[in-house]
Parts: C-alpha cells; sequence; structure tokens
C-alpha cells in the first residue's frame, strides 16, 4: 500500500525528530510492503520567515489532500524570537490553531504511559507508582476559549480584555462519543473533568456527557472537577483510564501527565477528525535552547507516526512493532539526556542522541 503522509517538520528541534520518525517509518514500509510519499508543508516560525504568514491556503491545501500529517514542532523563544513581536495572529502558533481548525480536528488524544524502564525518571514517589499507569487524556480541540471571540479595549479608562468561553452541545457530543468509543477498547472508564461549580459550559458539558454516556452501559463513568483532577494526577494516577475534557483543561492536564510520567519527550499525541484523517505530533515544544545539538528525544514522534499507522491506516501490526521496539530500546539501557537517572552508573544505561536513538529502534524492528 502507498499513502501520502505531509510532514510540517516546524521549528527548533521539529526537523531533528522528524527526520528519526520518518526513518522509523520507511523501515516499516521495506519490512512490511508499504511505501510511504512524504510532502514537505512549511508552518510556523519558517513560514513566517518564508511567506509572511505562519500557514499559507496553499498548505492547508497541501494539508487536506494527504492521508495524514506528521508533525515536528513550531515556534521558538517567546522572548527573544522576533515572530513573537508580531501580532498574536500573524505568530507560530496562530498556524497551528488555524490548522486545527480547517481540518476539523477536534478530537485530540495524548497517551501517557509510564514505562517499566523509565519509573526512575519519574518524578512522583514509590507507593505512588506502584505497578505503572495508562491513561488517554481525550481532549477537546477546536472550541472553547482558544477560538472563542476576544478583544483588548479601553473600558472607562481601564484596559480590559475578554476572551469567550463557547461551546454548543453538537460539540460537546462529538468528543465524548470518541472518548466513549476510546474506552471501550481499554478499561471502560471515564472521567470527564469540568468546572460545573462555576461555569455555565462546564454544566452543559456535563449534561450532554450524561446522555452520552447511556448509550454505553459497559463504561463506568465519573465526572470531576478539573482542580481535584489536576490534584488526582499526581496523587494517584492510576485511577484514570480515559479523561474526557474541553480544549484549555485538556491543554493543561496534558502536559501535567505528560510530566508524570518523566519527560515529556516520550508522549505522543493525534488530533482527529470525523473520517481517518489526522495530525500526529509530539506533546512536547520546539525547544529552541537545544535545537541543532543533536541530544533532542525523538521517541514521541516516532511513537507519534506509531499513533498515524493505527488510527489513519489501520497499521495495527506495524504501530505494534514500532511500540516494541521502543520498549526494548529502553530495556537495553539507552537513554536521551532528558531521560537519563541521575545516578547513570547504578542504572547501567548510555546516553545516546537523536540520530542515534532512531538507529537503535530500526534495528529492533528488523
Amino acid at each position: 500500500m502507498s499513502y501520502r503522509v505531509g510532514v510540517i517538520s516546524g521549528d527548533g528541534i521539529g526537523p531533528e525528530i522528524v527526520a528519526e520518525a520518518r526513518k522509523v517509518l520507511d523501515c516499516i514500509g521495506e519490512k512490511y510492503g508499504h511505501t510511504f510519499e512524504y510532502e514537505e508543508i512549511l508552518m510556523g516560525g519558517c513560514s513566517i520567515d518564508a511567506t509572511g504568514e505562519p500557514l499559507t491556503e496553499q498548505a492547508i491545501a497541501q494539508a487536506k489532500g494527504s492521508d495524514a500529517v506528521l508533525m515536528g514542532s513550531i515556534g521558538g523563544n517567546t522572548s527573544t524570537s522576533p515572530w513573537y513581536q508580531l501580532p498574536p495572529n500573524l505568530r507560530p502558533e496562530a498556524g497551528l490553531l488555524k490548522l486545527r481548525k480547517s481540518l476539523n480536528l477536534f478530537a485530540n488524544l495524548r497517551p501517557a504511559y509510564l514505562y517499566e524502564e523509565l519509573k526512575e525518571a519519574c518524578p512522583l514517589r514509590d507507593d505512588i507508582i506502584g505497578d505503572g499507569f495508562d491513561m488517554m487524556i481525550m481532549r477537546e480541540l477546536t472550541g472553547g476559549l482558544y477560538f472563542g471571540e476576544r478583544k483588548t479595549e479601553e473600558v472607562d479608562g481601564v484596559l480590559t480584555a475578554v476572551d469567550t468561553l463557547t461551546y454548543n452541545e453538537n460539540e460537546i457530543r462529538r468528543i465524548a462519543k470518541r472518548g466513549f468509543d476510546i474506552a471501550m477498547k481499554r478499561q471502560k472508564k471515564v472521567t470527564s473533568v469540568d468546572k460545573a461549580n462555576v461555569l455555565d459550559s462546564s454544566r452543559l458539558w456535563r449534561k450532554v456527557v450524561e446522555e452520552v454516556a447511556a448509550e454505553y452501559p459497559e463504561v463506568t463513568y465519573e465526572h470531576m472537577l478539573v482542580d481535584n483532577c489536576a490534584m488526582q494526577l499526581v496523587k494517584d494516577p492510576k485511577q484514570f483510564d480515559v479523561i474526557l475534557t474541553e480544549n484549555m483543561f485538556g491543554d493543561i492536564l496534558s502536559d501535567e501527565a505528560s510530566m508524570v510520567t518523566g519527560s515529556i519527550g516520550m508522549l505522543s499525541s493525534a488530533s482527529l477528525n470525523d473520517t481517518k484523517f489526522g495530525l500526529y505530533e509530539p506533546s512536547g515544544g520546539s525547544a529552541p535552547d537545544i535545537a541543532g545539538k543533536g541530544i533532542a528525544n525523538p521517541i514521541a514522534t516516532i511513537l507519534s507516526a506509531a499513533m498515524m499507522l493505527r488510527y489513519s491506516f489501520d497499521l495495527d501490526r506495524e504501530a505494534d512493532a514500532i511500540e516494541l521496539a521502543v520498549k526494548r530500546v529502553l530495556k537495553d539501557g539507552y537513554r536521551t539526556i532528558d531521560i537519563m537517572p541521575q545516578d547513570a552508573k547504578k542504572a547501567a544505561v548510555k546516553q545516546v542522541g537523536t540520530a542515534e536513538m532512531g538507529d537503535l529502534i530500526v534495528e529492533r524492528i528488523n
């Protein structure tokens, strides 16, 4: 089979980590008889430099013409980069928001899994970690505060900013259904996170989630306020299976969940629409401070490529092969700098760079 993959290498460490994911995909293609045809798509700071815009209509058309899109990272140092002297609608992240909206990527899946080999990198106590944890954060991606009307104006001589949080029942229902569908394939538990004691949008969220839950009698579900969920993630992460939540809460909670796994460099993500199309990217940022040094962790991007195989191309065997290869590399003691234990000699591990980590994963796939 042949698949068209749009590639957004982006900024910072993006080109380095995407190169390793492509290396792994090419290995999979050779081993299992697939062809991956790549088309580079400009987005973010590199697009601003080339076109004056973070995302052009041509880039959107290229993405729509792909079977799926694999992305590295976008943006730079917000305090020193000239990109952040531009108006907000012309900054790198505006391109990502526009792409999500243009492609109707409403469902963001962010797995947070603690590898047995990385327990020493987890900041939580051993009695909290136990046998590890495995959760999926299902974040609504095209509504809420990030896409509501906003303005800054002077009111009675005082600068005043307004951001509007809006959700309708259809937006909530479609992400809730996707969350319960995912739960059916996992441990059949959904934790719906909101702020229903304060926000009308959360009260509507809770009402619609309860309606959807009635269609899934096999799934256990609960409601949890977002502040309590933030606390529970570090108190007892094992209790969670699927966390279902709105855009801003999901943005914050998924980053928190990523850090209790030991490193955001290990966390993949998928953003899906109503079809098989998806945008796949690591959960971390562009890390401009280490760009070009060859030390960035490519595993999150490689695992994002595995998610692409699984969710967009229905290549479960191939996705399993990548995930197993990652586990074997970790078990064999190889680490990038972000997941090195404090006492490396005691742990008997070896530090490797970005390209070497990609090579090691390829070796184990073969």
